[in-house]
Formats: C-alpha cells, sequence, structure tokens
C-alpha cells in the first residue's frame, strides 16, 4: 500500500502580518511548517512527501526539514495548490493520500494512523470537532439560528483514496477551501472522525501566543592547570604549555555550560550524568558530553534562550579565543552567536586561579520551553 502526504503553505497569509511568511515563522522551537513535515516522516506511513511552496519563499527552502521532501511551486489558491501537487504525484500511482494545510502544525500521529485505518473502508476520512458555540446565519436578511448540532469544523489532515481526489480535482475552483468539499459535493463514501482540539490552524499572530515559560540555571567548574595535559576551552583546542586535568578532557567552559542546563531543566548535574568513576568516560571529549545533553533536553521540550559564560583564568587571555569559542558552543548548543555572552576575568593573582595553576568557569543559563 502506497500513502503519500501533501502539505499545502502556498498561501500568502495576508492576515498573518509578519516580515517572515507565516510558514517559517518559529513555533515551539522550530519552524512552523518543520512540525508538519516532521511528523509525516516519524510516521513512516508515507513513501513520498510533497509541499507546495510559494515561489516567492524559495530562499526559506534551506531551513526547512529536506529528508524524503519534494517543494513544488503552488498556485495562486488552496485549490490550485491542491491540483498541482496531486499532479505531480499521480506518476507515482499511490493508493492514497492525506491533504495538510502547513498551517496546523499541532496534529498528532495518532489523528494520522486513524485517519489511514478508516481510510480502509471509506473514499475520504475527514477529522471534525462539534462547535460549542451558538451559530447564526442571515437569511433573507434575518438572523436565522442554526442547529449547533449538525455544525461541524473540519480540520486537515484530510485522507483520500488517491484515483477519487484526484479525479475529483478537475472540479476545484478557486471557492473550495478544503477537498473534503468535493468529496461531500459528489455524495462520495465519505467518514467524519473525531478530530482534536489543540490541532488548531495558526492564522493570526494572536494565535502563536503561547504559554512561554523561562527556567535559570547556574553551573561552576574549576580545573588545575598541570604539564603534558591540552587544555580545551569553550571545545577550542588552545596552545599552552599548561592543560587541565581532568577525568575527560577537562574543559571548565563545556562542563559548566552542562552543569547550567542540566540545573535550569532539573535534570541533575554532570557528575550524575557523566561519572568520574566511569571508564568510559576517561578523556572523552566535553563536546561529546554537551550534545548529549542538548539531545535530552530537547527530546523534554527545552530551548536554550541565552548563555552569559565568565571565564577566570590569568593566562591564556579569552579576548583573543572569543570569537572562536562562541562559534563551537554556537555549533554544539544549536544556538545562534548573539545568545551568548563571553566575559574574560581575572583574578588579580590572588589564589590558586591568581598563581596560575587553574583556570575556572562559571555560567548562568536561560532555559524556555512552551508548557
Amino acid at each position: 500500500m502506497s500513502n503519500c502526504f501533501i502539505i499545502l503553505a502556498a498561501g500568502k497569509s495576508n492576515r498573518f502580518i509578519s516580515k517572515i511568511p507565516k510558514p517559517y515563522i518559529k513555533y515551539k522551537g522550530d519552524i512552523l511548517i518543520n512540525h508538519s513535515i516532521n511528523k509525516a516522516i516519524l510516521s513512516k506511513k508515507f513513501s513520498k512527501i510533497v509541499v507546495a511552496i510559494n515561489k516567492s519563499h524559495k530562499k526559506y527552502i534551506k531551513i526547512l526539514s529536506k529528508k524524503k521532501v519534494h517543494f513544488i511551486e503552488g498556485g495562486k489558491s488552496r485549490a490550485d495548490s491542491s491540483r498541482l501537487s496531486l499532479k505531480y504525484l499521480s506518476k507515482f500511482k499511490p493508493q492514497n493520500v492525506l491533504i495538510h494545510d502547513a498551517a496546523r502544525p499541532d496534529f498528532s500521529i495518532t489523528l494520522i494512523n486513524n485517519l489511514l485505518k478508516n481510510l480502509k473502508k471509506y473514499d475520504g476520512v475527514i477529522p471534525v470537532l462539534k462547535t460549542t458555540s451558538s451559530i447564526k446565519a442571515i437569511k433573507n436578511r434575518k438572523i436565522v439560528n442554526l442547529d449547533r448540532d449538525k455544525i461541524f469544523l473540519s480540520q486537515t489532515p484530510q485522507a483520500f483514496n488517491f484515483k477519487k481526489i484526484f479525479d475529483l480535482q478537475k472540479k476545484i475552483n478557486s471557492r473550495t477551501t478544503d477537498d473534503a468539499s468535493l468529496f461531500v459535493n459528489k455524495s462520495s463514501k465519505i467518514k467524519m472522525i473525531k478530530g482534536e482540539e489543540k490541532n488548531i490552524k495558526i492564522t493570526t499572530k494572536n494565535d502563536i501566543k503561547e504559554n512561554l515559560k523561562y527556567y535559570f540555571g547556574i553551573g561552576f567548574d574549576v580545573h588545575r592547570l598541570v604539564k603534558k595535559k591540552k587544555l580545551y576551552l569553550g571545545g577550542l583546542k588552545i596552545n599552552s604549555k599548561f592543560g587541565t586535568l581532568g577525568h575527560s578532557d577537562g574543559d571548565p567552559v563545556l562542563h559548566a555550560i552542562t552543569d547550567s542546563i542540566l540545573g535550569a531543566c532539573r535534570k541533575g548535574d554532570i557528575g550524575q550524568k557523566f561519572s568520574d568513576q566511569d571508564v568510559k568516560f576517561k578523556d572523552i571529549r566535553s563536546t561529546i558530553l554537551l550534545s548529549k545533553v542538548i539531545e535530552e533536553i530537547e527530546r523534554s521540550g527545552f530551548f536554550i534562550n541565552n548563555l552569559d559564560i565568565n571565564i577566570i583564568t590569568e593566562a591564556p587571555k579569552i579576548s583573543k579565543y572569543k570569537k572562536k569559542i562562541i562559534s563551537v558552543i554556537s555549533k554544539l548548543c544549536k544556538i545562534k552567536k548573539n545568545q551568548i555572552n563571553i566575559k574574560g576575568k581575572t583574578a588579580e593573582k590572588l589564589g590558586v586561579i591568581g598563581k596560575e595553576k587553574a583556570i575556572a568557569c562559571e555560567v548562568i543559563s536561560s532555559i524556555y520551553r512552551y508548557e
């Protein structure tokens, strides 16, 4: 059985007032349209994924998920984009197709599975919700109350037998607001299933005013400086007569960042995650340890907002390496360089740091999550 997934993202989004087109704005830690693309991929149900884009948006493709995805130019209307997408897929002769609006990023993979399950018995399957509001219409200049028990709000993705919807696409016109209406008009065998409350359509900026919560963490690390050891600061190898003594590579900057992030996310500390009693972490690069932590917090829905870093050392002078260290941390933490601030500090010749026998680092991190 061959299933395909179409994502329609060619609209102008006139009601969404933004310099960045709506499909490419940041939403819940990712580009809005990527939520739909990634769910289609993660479901493992589709041999082809087609995204219809606005030709003026081509420059944004580079920031999208591309694995198993084919991009085509959409039409002037939603109906045209749907027709062009179906036409492209027709050469692959799929059995089923799901058609989805990119403006609905919060549908679930469970919904995909339910749609495909019901498609075994029906030509089309549409997720709908009943309205809880009173519905009125104007008829012959009079206000008429409508029976809300007979009113349904349709959602996407919508699932269809490919041949049936492809044949009906010839009837598509600019007033066609969704593909299910073609089946309804032809009285085809169609099934309505329960949609999802969270599967809202992003229409204006007010629809993305989410409940964003911020968390903060403090990290601190200090390492003794000794001969015949390498010196790593912020993932960057520094030419030095002395290096840091540690079970791993002894990078105090990445260790402090890791601890700060773990603290903000309430996930323990670096010693719990990567014990210095475990031989498998002997001499391991701290870049590997931090990358593992970043993957873990992302799975929990956490994202880094800002890192403020103090590197406390008499030598080397941090100003010389600051830009390169920021570049390394930016890649490791998957954030922009302007989200990282580094300050080089000295101990004014006081204590072990002042005597160039140790290097320390302290970090404050700001982390956010959509609750």
